[in-house]
C-alpha cells in the first residue's frame, strides 16, 4: 500500500497530464465547471475581495479561474516541484485550451464583466510550494481542492487528513468546492503509477460534514468517452465552513 510520502511527485509530468486530460473540454469538465461556477455565485461572495486557496492546483487551472471574479489573490498551493515549474510558465499567460472553459464561466455575468482572464490570473494569483498536510489553519476566504485528496496515497487515513487539513485552512463561513474522482483504482502519468483511494459518495460526505455547513456532494456520471479506465464517476461537494464547534449533520 502507497502512502503519499513513497511517491517521487517532483517526477510528476504536467505536460503528459495536460495533454491526456485536459487538450479539450470534456462534458464531466464542462458540468463541473458550471455547479462551481453556479455555487460560488450563489453564495454571495463580494467581487474582488476574498482571498482564495487552490489546494494542489498541479496541472489543472479550471479551480482557479472558477475562484478568480471573487478574490483580490488567489494562492496556488502545490507540492511538486514539477507542477510548480509548469505553473509558473502557464499562470503568466496561459495556454488557449483553458478558454473552452473560460467560456463555461463567462456564461455568468461576474465572470464575463472581468475583462481579460489571462491578465487578470497573472496578476492575482501567487505560487506556493506546500504539502496539503501543511496548510496553515483559518487562513483563506474562498477555497478549492480538485482531485487532490484521494489521489495522493493509497491510505484512508492520508484521505481524511488531507480534507481536514484543506477544510481547516479556510475562514469559518467560507464558500469551498472540492471534486474527487469516484472510485479511483490509481492512475497513471507518463509511464508511472500513481495511488488513490477508492472514495464513494458517502465516505466523501462523512469526510467534511463534521466540518461544514450545508454541504451538498454532487455526482456527475461519466459523459461520453472515460478520461481513463478504473473510475466510475467524479463527486463534488460544495458547503461553507463550520462556524465555531463545526456543523451539524445534514
Amino acid at each position: 500500500m502507497h502512502r503519499n510520502a513513497d511517491m517521487d511527485w517532483d517526477a510528476f509530468d504536467p505536460a503528459q497530464y495536460v495533454a491526456h486530460n485536459y487538450a479539450s473540454l470534456r462534458r464531466d469538465d464542462q458540468r463541473l465547471i458550471t455547479l462551481t461556477r453556479d455555487w460560488f455565485a450563489f453564495a454571495g461572495l463580494p467581487t474582488a475581495a476574498a482571498r482564495g486557496l487552490d489546494v494542489g492546483t498541479g496541472s489543472n487551472l479550471y479551480p482557479a479561474l472558477a475562484m478568480l471574479p471573487h478574490c483580490r489573490d488567489v494562492t496556488l498551493w502545490e507540492y511538486s516541484r514539477s507542477n510548480i515549474a509548469w505553473l509558473e510558465t502557464e499562470v503568466a499567460a496561459y495556454s488557449r485550451h483553458w478558454d473552452a472553459g473560460w467560456g463555461v464561466l463567462a456564461e455568468s455575468p461576474g465572470y464575463r464583466d472581468l475583462g481579460d482572464p489571462r491578465f487578470e490570473l497573472a496578476r492575482r494569483a501567487r505560487i506556493v510550494q506546500g504539502s496539503v498536510y501543511g496548510l496553515p489553519a483559518a487562513t483563506w476566504d474562498l477555497g478549492t481542492m480538485f482531485f487532490v485528496a484521494e489521489s495522493i496515497s493509497q491510505v484512508f487515513g492520508e484521505f481524511r487528513a488531507a480534507v481536514t487539513a484543506f477544510a481547516s485552512a479556510l475562514k469559518p463561513g467560507a464558500p469551498f468546492a472540492a471534486a474527487f474522482v469516484e472510485n479511483s483504482e490509481g492512475y497513471a502519468v507518463a509511464g508511472k503509477s500513481y495511488p488513490a483511494v477508492a472514495v464513494t459518495r458517502a465516505m466523501v460526505r462523512d469526510a467534511l460534514v463534521g466540518l461544514t455547513d450545508g454541504l451538498t456532494v454532487e455526482r456527475i456520471e461519466p459523459i461520453g468517452e472515460k478520461f481513463r479506465d478504473g473510475y466510475t464517476g467524479l463527486l463534488l461537494a460544495c458547503g461553507r465552513i463550520g462556524r465555531e464547534g463545526g456543523a451539524e449533520p445534514c
